[in-house]
């Protein structure tokens, strides 16, 4: 007995010390790598199952073809759409290249947007457009419950699809480990496409798990498009008070449609291995819509060479004059979005941070604070909501440049899930976010000194900064 044991422990330090090898030379961010190298040697076998679940890299795996990719931006967009007079600011090429260089994100001119603060007016708005289509609807969603809201639109999309209306619906796996499969099937009865994104599969262990898509995106004959922050769930439409969940959703008509739909049927080949590049799926715009808001649709991720989203993050915060205004519902930043959020404060840039004052999570709430505690000492104004649980992921800065989607400000959005947000090069745009911003501002607590966040029990920062350094694998 004494000589398996003493078997087994050589066996399995010899995987500890492999594993921590390839973490190594994986070349992460040394906050990761640290964070894994001291979970694996500290928390025998459950540290290695937590890699196994949660800490490959996958960066390096193409999971769709540089070919297939090409057909389906390339072939699909620009073949089809010709933009007249399209004017692109100089102050912001540099970003705008950036996304078309790494992303294929083209930039595309004359869109109009509506603004969504609450559930009751978006899903109004998502189910008067799926009464109206006549030829496709596409949903890609990290959440699709099986509630109130839930049923309604699927009974909406059962009844397009019996309309003859092509349907196709891709919801995550993960996010949606709590809905029946019943559910889904109910749709597919009806005539709906539906497909998991990466399902996963107990007890057959995969890092899969860790890498979810997302994205909230919903297109509407080619024509309308909706993307944001906003899951299908009763929880925007229902909650009070504090329960209240406030979030921020964007319906977007005119050329950057086209972005948001080849964003769906990325996704879909993927988990379809259906190329779709037909032009009815990228019809004429209204020609009615005239104007210079210029917009991008950016994707992001684990998968893709760089993380997009992150470094268009990075570029307008060092790149800010006057301000930048961010809301994220969590907080744990790379380094890069930190030493950027720090660099434009204490170089006089007016940033200011909302989050949550109480969120989903309590430990990501604690894993958040030392990070608060770094963007306060630059001059960050850090404030919180005091109006329900903010689950708005937004940017604007200089009445410029402005950004709205899925991605939050923490190191799983950045790094391991699939993510998109459209970005904007319009005045009019920036200011309407602006206006978001400060009118959810009216509902927030300042944090304006470091020591109202320093006067907690020591037992509490201690449990703070243990977490901290397992954040990049939060």
């Amino acid at each position: 007995m004494i000589y398996l044991q003493s078997i087994w422990g050589i066996i399995y330090t010899l995987v500890i010390v492999a594993v921590m090898v390839r973490v190594l030379m994986d070349n992460r961010q040394p906050a990761q790598t640290t964070a894994w190298i001291l979970m694996l040697w500290f928390l025998p076998v459950v540290g290695l199952v937590f890699y196994i679940f949660f800490g490959q890299n996958t960066r390096r795996e193409k999971l769709i073809s540089q070919s297939s990719l090409d057909q389906l931006t390339k072939r699909s967009m620009t073949e089809f759409l010709e933009q007249k007079e399209l004017r692109l600011p100089k102050s912001h090429q540099p970003l705008m290249l950036l996304f078309r260089n790494q992303n294929m994100a083209l930039p595309f001119k004359d869109n109009e947007v509506d603004i969504f603060t609450d559930g009751h007016s978006c899903f109004l708005a998502l189910l008067r457009a799926i009464g109206r289509a006549r030829h496709h609807i596409h949903i890609d969603i990290y959440i699709f419950n099986d509630d109130e809201l839930g049923n309604l639109i699927a009974d909406a999309l059962i009844d397009k699809a019996r309309e003859g209306v092509e349907v196709r619906v891709i919801y995550d796996d993960v996010g949606c480990w709590s809905v029946k499969s019943s559910f889904f099937e109910r749709m597919r009865d009806g005539g709906v496409d539906v497909h998991a994104f990466m399902p996963v599969r107990f007890p057959a262990f995969t890092s899969k798990v860790n890498y979810r898509n997302h994205r909230k995106l919903i297109i509407i004959d080619g024509t309308v498009g909706f993307i944001g922050g906003m899951n299908i769930a009763t929880r925007y439409v229902k909650g009070r008070g504090k329960q209240a969940w406030r979030d921020t959703h964007l319906m977007v008509r005119g050329g950057a449609v086209y972005g948001i739909q080849r964003a769906f049927l990325v996704d879909w080949y993927f988990v379809d291995h259906t190329l779709i590049t037909n032009r009815v799926y990228y019809p004429d715009q209204n020609p009615l819509i005239h104007n210079n808001c210029l917009a991008q649709v950016v994707t992001s991720s684990p998968v893709s060479e760089w993380p997009d989203i992150m470094q268009g993050y990075v570029r307008v915060l060092l790149a800010a004059r006057r301000y930048v205004y961010m809301e994220s519902p969590y907080f744990l930043p790379t380094e890069p979005i930190l030493f950027a959020m720090r660099t434009a404060a204490l170089a006089g840039v007016d940033v200011r941070l909302m989050l949550p004052k109480k969120g989903d999570s309590k430990m990501m709430d604690w894993a958040s604070i030392s990070y608060v505690m770094e963007t306060l000492q630059a001059g960050v104004k850090v404030y919180l909501y005091e109006g329900g649980f903010n689950h708005s992921k937004l940017l604007v800065s200089d009445d410029s440049v402005s950004t709205c989607g899925s991605t939050n400000v923490d190191f799983r959005s950045f790094e391991h899930n699939f993510e998109s947000n459209i970005f904007f090069y319009d005045e009019g745009m920036a200011l309407r976010l602006k206006a978001v911003f400060l009118a959810d501002q009216k509902h927030c607590h300042l944090i304006d000194e470091v020591q109202k966040v320093e006067d907690r029990p020591f037992l509490r920062r201690f449990a703070e900064s243990v977490l901290r350094i397992v954040s990049p694998l939060m």
